[in-house]
């Protein structure tokens, strides 16, 4: 009575009441794996460990940029000493505005759990505003260890930025593709860096082979990028030790090599750390401003102490770069400057005309070397982003590969590789020269830079709740430096800086169209969703025969039996004893402990033997070929009709219980319960054609009966387990929908191009899915169907 009355008081009829009843939601399940998430604490001596070994994987795009800096600044005749000052300020003051204050001090503390990047601030802003498109959030998913958000007072700031946030479908998309496109422009990094890079560092033979054409230079560099993009199936971990002991040799030699150099060439240089010298040196002209674009190159690399931080904790990074980077890069750009004050016909390849002659080839293969780890860590940044734009449905799946036990996030994507080499290898080749690719990698860089900008500032208000004032602060500090830069390199769109929007374009209009065609495709499963008086009508049978074995049906789904299986059974006479309606779903976590990865519920009464399994996903998970999903969802299974079964004998609580204690036997109850709120429902049951099953031969060659679904309901767990057991043994098929969808012909021309040619063609060249979670073709059973959009 007092569950009608609730009904009637709250206005949701008796087909509400059915399905909370019989599809129960995965509360109490989400609860029971709830644990304590304890950051991690390092001890001083592991944390100086982990600081140099992170100078081999975060700073070494940012400890080669003064190969290329200053020939960018003055790509012709310097005037006077004091321009070189002028530009050696700025070099100095954007070391120290950019990477250390905005980036080590503060944006690495907007980390996801340690992990980095745009997608990290984007997962922040998901879990602590509902700006995701895909609306498969379930409150569950927040008892996660690893799920952290905080709840707002109705009047606080926070709490009216985050309902203004969600208050618009306009405002997400304009986050999301905000957030795509400096993952764009991140990707085009990944490919001119190798490229610059390894110019830059080659260029160093023209110093003492003066006859050397610049097309030699060019091949040499060429062949050294197929290699490095040869290798890199064998990850970063068969050769990282390797790393840090050479980043670390060409740190200290190029700030020694500037403390030799103000001291031999001109001291004067040092009042390029009066700030009064950038003023003046805006002062001379549009030659100055048009400047800027190289003055940047000096802070480039600065987005990787972001982006790999899954690798190292922030400690370690601030240390490394406050130690080691940062003095050593100032030594170096000064005695840089005082070389080039003295010798101002000498500024292309100034790093290799500053060294003495002895020492001029073991630093040409530092150089080199120091470049191949820089072009490294950025390719396996690359591979890092595309697997989680992956994971929020923003980019076609493609092939993922552990290529290390030790550090999962170190990956490989073998067609990702192969396409960042052929645009790499273009684009070394097409320029040829490092001022064009130079133009080319400022614009991907200062991008990058504003995106997170732009993202830092929900992120104060909502994740670290900051003061207003403070969030002004930040903000118009990181626009009054990275604004003047970006003006700059607009100004070399035509001159290069065409390379990266192109890219960035390209990859934008694949994300977006994959993601659009994704999320259509969960709207249709969650409108064309299967009702439970219309399964219950058909009885514990299905209406079909119940064969030995276990049917599991993938959906997008977290909740609802999804349109696939109606569509299954009406085109086939039978189905399994045991059907699992199994949803892969990924969180804005960056992962999900094992111990928590899978929910568990079950369907309808006993007797019906379904149940639901949503396994959880962060975005740097990868299903891996070594882990059993099959075993450990099976496993998940069996713990969840234990733990039910106790809490059913020993709980007072009906919190675990998925029926109703009106449902008997499936057809009756429902015709019961309906009956009771005066509703009409017709459908035909066909519990009849029940039939017992055997199970495959034991070892001993005796058979054992696996009892019918529509059968009484088990007289003990024991029984059950036993049930699903032989189900196992007689053979797991797994059912995956094949959905296409085609635009309306009454679309517009946009969308059919979108949606009936890039989506289909993507669809086409994509990984199955039956790859990605590793089914036997012998086990997989396609179901295919279409609907428009």
């Amino acid at each position: 009575m007092e569950t009608g009355s609730t009904n009637e008081h709250s206005g949701k009829g008796a087909m509400w009441e059915l399905e909370r009843n019989l599809d129960q939601p995965m509360d109490a399940e989400a609860g029971r794996l709830r644990n304590m998430y304890r950051e991690k604490t390092y001890p001083t001596i592991l944390l100086l460990r982990l600081a140099f070994q992170s100078l081999g994987v975060v700073f070494g795009d940012l400890g080669t940029s003064p190969l290329y800096v200053f020939y960018n600044i003055f790509p012709h005749e310097i005037e006077d000493t004091e321009q070189v000052i002028g530009a050696l300020s700025l070099i100095i003051y954007s070391l120290t505005f950019i990477p250390l204050v905005k980036y080590v001090f503060i944006v690495l503390r907007a980390n996801d759990n340690g992990q980095g990047g745009t997608f990290a601030l984007y997962s922040l802003l998901c879990r602590h505003a509902k700006i995701n498109i895909i609306p498969n959030q379930h409150r569950t998913d927040q008892e996660l260890t690893t799920y952290s958000r905080h709840i707002y007072e109705e009047k606080s700031l926070a709490a009216k930025i985050q309902r203004w946030l969600e208050g618009h479908q306009f405002r997400k998309n304009v986050i999301l593709i905000l957030v795509l496109f400096g993952t764009c422009m991140a990707v085009g990094d990944g490919i001119l860096t190798p490229a610059i890079s390894v110019l830059s560092a080659t260029g160093g033979i023209q110093v003492e082979e003066h006859r050397m054409g610049n097309d030699v230079v060019v091949i040499i560099s060429v062949v050294i990028l197929i290699g490095l993009f040869s290798m890199q199936h064998y990850g970063t971990d068969k050769v990282s030790w390797l790393f840090a002991p050479i980043v670390f040799v060409w740190f200290i030699l190029i700030g020694i090599l500037g403390a030799v150099n103000i001291c031999k060439y001109d001291h004067s240089v040092l009042k390029a750390f009066n700030p009064v010298y950038v003023y003046r040196y805006f002062k001379r002209g549009k030659n100055s401003w048009a400047s800027l674009g190289g003055i940047m190159l000096s802070i480039t690399g600065t987005e990787a102490l972001f982006a790999d931080l899954s690798y190292f904790p922030v400690q370690a990074i601030q240390i490394a770069f406050t130690v080691v980077v940062f003095p050593c890069l100032l030594l170096q750009y000064t005695g840089q400057a005082a070389f080039i004050a003295a010798n101002k016909e000498q500024v292309i390849h100034a790093f290799y005309y500053s060294l003495p002659a002895c020492i001029l080839w073991p630093a040409f293969v530092v150089a080199t070397a120091a470049a191949i780890v820089a072009s490294q860590a950025t390719i396996s940044a690359t591979y890092s982003i595309i697997k989680q734009a992956l994971a929020l449905g923003c980019f076609p799946r493609v092939k993922i590969i552990h290529t290390s036990k030790k550090y999962i996030g170190q990956i490989y994507s073998p067609d990702i590789n192969w396409i960042l080499m052929v645009f790499c290898i273009a684009v070394t080749a097409g320029f040829k020269k490092q001022s064009q690719i130079a133009n080319a990698y400022g614009t991907a860089v200062i991008m990058v830079m504003l995106v997170t900008t732009f993202l830092m500032i929900p992120i104060m208000l909502l994740v670290w709740r900051s003061h207003w004032t403070l969030v002004v602060v930040f903000t118009v500090l990181s626009l009054l430096v990275e604004i003047p830069y970006f003006s700059a390199v607009v100004r070399k769109i035509d001159q290069g800086g065409w390379v990266p929007l192109v890219f960035a374009v390209a990859f934008l209009i694949i994300m977006f169209v994959w993601h659009y065609g994704t999320l259509k495709r969960y709207e249709f499963e969650m409108h064309s969703k299967v009702s439970m008086a219309w399964i219950l009508g058909l009885g514990p049978s299905l209406g079909l025969v119940r064969v030995p074995g276990i049917g599991l049906v993938y959906t997008e789904l977290a909740s609802g039996v999804p349109h696939i299986f109606s569509h299954f059974i009406t085109n086939l006479p039978a189905i399994h004893s045991t059907l699992v309606f199994v949803c892969v779903k990924y969180l804005p976590v960056y992962t999900v402990p094992l111990d928590e990865r899978f929910l568990v519920k079950r369907i309808g009464p006993k007797n019906f033997h379904m149940f639901r399994c949503v396994a959880r996903y962060g975005y740097k998970d990868i299903h891996k070929k070594d882990d059993d999903f099959e075993k450990m969802l099976f496993d998940s299974l069996l713990l969840f009709v234990r733990l039910e079964s106790m809490m059913e004998e020993y709980s007072d609580s009906d919190e675990y219980s998925t029926r109703d204690p009106r449902i008997s036997n499936g057809v009756t109850a429902t015709s019961s319960i309906i009956n009771n709120n005066n509703m009409e429902l017709s459908y035909t049951s066909s519990h009849d054609s029940i039939v017992p099953v055997q199970s495959p031969s034991n070892d001993t060659g005796s058979s054992q009966v696996v009892p019918a679904s529509g059968q009484t309901a088990f007289q003990s767990v024991g029984d059950e387990i036993a049930f699903l057991n032989a189900c196992r043994d007689a053979g797991v098929v797994h059912i995956l929908g094949n959905t296409v969808i085609r635009a309306r012909r009454d679309s517009g021309f946009i969308k059919k191009m979108a949606i009936n040619y890039l989506y289909a063609f993507l669809r086409k060249i994509c990984r199955e899915n039956s790859a990605i979670f590793n089914v036997p073709h012998e086990s997989l059973l396609n179901v295919g169907q279409v609907f428009y959009v």
